[in-house]
């Protein structure tokens, strides 16, 4: 759930780049690894898996369910 929009990141002293602050509303039992998400046929769409250094995006249902399952 994010709980701040974008906002300058502090850390970036260009001034570049943006920061969201989120939290987790459930603990997910396995951690889903960037390599896994990208093994899975399901996911390819996905801009985590096309584009570098992407750190935050929205994600639909349809990606968004198996990623939970993957996690159990």
């Amino acid at each position: 759930e994010v709980t701040r929009a974008a906002y300058p990141d502090p850390t970036d002293k260009t001034g570049k780049y943006v920061a969201v602050d989120f939290k987790a509303l459930k603990p997910v039992a396995k951690p889903v690894t960037l390599a896994a998400i990208k093994a899975e046929k399901k996911l390819q769409t996905l801009p985590l898996v096309k584009q570098g250094r992407l750190s935050v995006m929205p994600i639909e249902d349809a990606s968004w369910k198996p990623m939970l399952a993957m996690g159990k």
